[in-house]
């Protein structure tokens, strides 16, 4: 028995996909000038901050892209629809910044052993305009749904790059001042390193709902129990199956045994009303027994 379907809203999905679609253009157009003006100072803060920039313009691009499928009402071969692939493009983008981390190290491990000379100058110029366009950016994304994981993963992704303008722009300054060139290549592995711990908030969240684990925030051994003591005419309550497709869509099913006496079609109603308002568990799918469970006993999973 199937409570009603909760597939989120299309009002705050419409405005996730305006906004992140934004932001993933004005991320882009910049992205070529900072690989100019890089290639122009020899500064490896600003290749590894267009390296990360043009990242964050694939990884916006695929998460509007993610919005604007989800959309898509279910059908026969994907009946929860296409929600899912907006975590899927999470995971993606998370893993996508350990590889962004992992090539900035390495090249500024090269460089402290190079020196090269950097101008100060083109750094500070550049910088200074990409740390503008990321607060554009970052500003447009804070206005979108920001409890959602893709929503969160793209801000990340631009916190990140913002962060590596700033870097930039404070390395570009110590060169002009002291002519230290180092410093280049020291900053860029603050940079790695705040992306690797984006990356890994992003890659832990999106992969637990991939998993098909049960939201953080809940404990499931609680439901079984909560429901016996709660609803009339539940004598046991098994087999539960907590899950999310995104981080709103959560889904349980469950078997629970009632009474000889009890009314099935209203024992499913009030098991919903409690799962619901106990829980936030809007869709339910809901077994009822009188006897023994059907399925074999050493499959079962107790609450």
């Amino acid at each position: 028995m199937h409570g009603s379907h909760d597939h989120g809203s299309g009002e705050v999905t419409a405005k996730n996909e305006r906004r992140m679609g934004l932001a993933a253009l004005i991320t882009g157009s910049f992205m070529f000038a900072e690989v100019v003006g890089g290639i122009a100072a020899d500064s490896l803060a600003l290749i590894a901050d267009a390296g990360h920039m043009l990242t964050d313009f694939a990884s916006l691009s695929l998460a509007w892209f993610a919005f604007r499928l989800s959309r898509r009402p279910a059908d026969w071969k994907r009946t929860y629809g296409f929600d899912r692939f907006q975590v899927l493009v999470a995971f993606t983008n998370g893993l996508a910044l350990f590889v962004i981390a992992g090539w900035i190290v390495y090249e500024a491990i090269e460089r402290l052993s190079s020196t090269p000379e950097v101008s100060g100058g083109i750094m500070v110029v550049v910088a200074f305009v990409g740390l503008l366009v990321n607060l554009v950016a970052f500003w447009l994304l804070l206005g979108a749904d920001r409890e959602n994981l893709n929503v969160r993963g793209a801000a990340i992704h631009v916190l990140g790059d913002l962060l590596g303008s700033v870097v930039a722009l404070v390395a570009g300054a110590v060169i002009l001042l002291t002519g230290w060139m180092p410093i280049d290549a020291l900053l860029s592995l603050v940079v790695a390193a705040i992306i690797t711990r984006s990356g890994w908030y992003v890659v832990a969240a999106s992969a637990h709902i991939l998993l098909e684990g049960a939201p953080k925030e809940m404990d499931t051994r609680e439901v079984g129990p909560d429901l016996a003591a709660n609803v009339e005419g539940v004598e046991d309550v098994h087999h539960v199956h907590v899950w999310s497709i995104t981080q709103k869509r959560r889904m349980v099913t469950l078997h629970a045994q009632i009474g000889d006496a009890a009314d099935s079609d209203t024992v499913v109603k009030s098991i919903k009303k409690r799962l619901k308002d106990k829980f936030g568990l809007n869709h339910a799918t809901v077994e009822t027994e009188r006897c023994a469970c059907a399925d074999d006993d050493s499959e079962q999973v107790k609450a």
